[in-house]
């Protein structure tokens, strides 16, 4: 198993073998060193970002001691599909009896993914901190269940009180950095001196450079932005993600050819299990250089590479239904209805066959709420709105006994585009204010909508808002230029 190294990430893992051994922290339960080293260098890696490296070391983990509960968990955290994930969690709570009672914790936090209740989750990670008041990993779990019900002011406390326990804890920098960029309120000069800090801590670690590099692209510094992921591959040229970051700067910059150039370096250096995902982005260039068809094909063929690969089964399906996904985003924004019926109709079986993989009932209503909601997007996209309604209210039936906050976002979400398409930008204002407006996608029809109905001060102030997001994404891709168009 050949597995990058970075000098930042030796370093972290000694740190981190060091804050191990604290008292104070959750215990980490093994009687095998080689797995608890193993499972220390995962930790490293996930705590950076690098989920591929991460899962690879925790399975390693897994294999010197299949007893080990906490590695499970963390190959669950890591995994690459809803089946992955499962199969790792149901192992992982299989052993929770060996496992400290913190661990525990940690699992059945992550359990309850599966069954989409967020409301548990919030208590199991108030209980960790409880029990575990001085651990700066307990509170960045907090955090991190805080920000998944878009509590983003609970969770930077949470994440700030992780940093005072231990000012040398990164992980916590890093979540208050991404936070603040990504999330309101945001502070682009409070994420860039929580990078640095994370630089300053750790200066030989590449994925440090990029995330700085982020905060710039976010306060519209592309270039500035650039140089930092230019950086980050100078420290290791084999960070796929900061080369494909580069290649997010010149697809807003209209450097297509050069765009492809950096996202195939990317690809290249990413490990197989992440190389499918990130060659989803190359293709995006095609959509912001205004030929959706290209991008469409583009998807296609990268489906039936992924297809023929010799990826595990539950590494390729994730890696499947997300491309397509984008394809059909596209199909369905740009007219191109019988493709996008054709694609969704062969990724509804690919999350009907993850549900069978993972076997629960919460779980396959889970994905029968997505398809139905994607079935109910393609029928308002081609103005079949008797269905599209049909489809919404499927969709609220499927997740009405939820314990998540957040379960309706979807259903408000889509009865936005139906009113949009009746037009009564009225209506849809109102449904789009109770959606997931952390999507840059369902932002932009917000404004739409605002600006339908005569509210011209605040859709131009959110198409201004959209159009300088930077951050790439299929929904990105197909709304920036009209984004720009209305804000200039």
């Amino acid at each position: 198993m050949k597995l990058k190294v970075s000098i930042g990430l030796i370093v972290l893992l000694f740190s981190t073998l060091a804050f191990a051994g604290n008292k104070k922290e959750i215990p980490i339960t093994t009687d095998s060193k080689a797995a608890m080293t193993l499972y220390i260098a995962g930790q490293a890696a996930a705590d950076v970002g690098n989920g591929t490296e991460a899962n690879r070391l925790f399975r390693a983990a897994t294999e010197a001691d299949p007893s080990f509960a906490r590695a499970w968990l963390q190959v669950g955290n890591n995994a690459f599909s809803g089946g992955e994930f499962n199969a790792a969690m149901t192992k992982a709570e299989s052993l929770a009896k060996n496992a400290s009672k913190g661990e525990a914790l940690l699992i059945n936090i992550n359990l309850r993914f599966m069954d989409n209740n967020f409301v548990k989750q919030v208590e199991l990670a108030e209980e960790l901190v409880a029990v575990y008041p001085d651990s700066p990993r307990a509170w960045l779990t907090l955090s991190n269940v805080q920000a998944g019900l878009n509590r983003f002011e609970d969770s930077r406390k949470s994440a700030k009180k992780a940093i005072d326990l231990n000012s040398g804890f990164t992980p916590a920098y890093l979540a208050m950095g991404n936070s603040l960029v990504f999330n309101d309120p945001k502070d682009f000069t409070k994420a860039e001196h929580y990078f640095k800090k994370a630089i300053a801590l750790q200066p030989g670690e590449d994925n440090h450079y990029w995330g700085l590099g982020d905060v710039y692209r976010a306060s519209g510094k592309l270039q500035e932005a650039a140089d930092f992921y230019r950086l980050s591959t100078l420290l290791d040229a084999n960070n796929g993600t900061a080369f494909v970051k580069l290649g997010h700067v010149n697809s807003f910059l209209g450097n297509y050819d050069d765009a492809r150039e950096n996202y195939e370096r990317g690809i290249d250096a990413a490990q197989p299990e992440g190389a499918p995902f990130l060659a989803n982005y190359k293709h995006f260039t095609w959509v912001h250089a205004n030929n959706p068809k290209a991008g469409v094909e583009g998807l296609k063929k990268l489906y039936e590479g992924i297809e023929a690969t010799d990826l595990p089964t539950r590494q390729k399906t994730g890696a499947m239904i997300f491309t397509l996904t984008n394809a059909a985003m596209i199909c369905m924004d740009k007219d191109m209805h019988d493709e996008a019926d054709e694609l969704l109709e062969m990724r509804g079986k690919l999350l009907r066959a993850d549900a069978e993989a993972v076997g629960t009932p919460e779980f396959s209503r889970i994905q029968e709420a997505n398809i139905v909601f994607f079935k109910g997007r393609a029928a308002a996209s081609r103005g079949d709105l008797r269905t599209a309604q049909k489809m919404a209210k499927e969709n609220k039936k499927l997740v009405q006994d939820e314990e998540n906050p957040r379960k309706m976002e979807p259903y408000h979400q889509l009865m936005g585009l139906i009113y949009l398409e009746q037009h009564k930008p009225g209506k849809a204002v109102a449904e789009f204010r109770k959606a997931d407006l952390t999507n840059i996608y369902v932002k932009y029809h917000l404004a739409v909508a605002l600006e339908d109905s005569g509210d011209h001060d605040e859709a131009e102030a959110l198409f201004k808002e959209v159009a300088d997001w930077n951050f790439n994404s299929v929904g990105y891709a197909l709304v920036r230029k009209a984004a720009i168009d209305h804000s200039s």
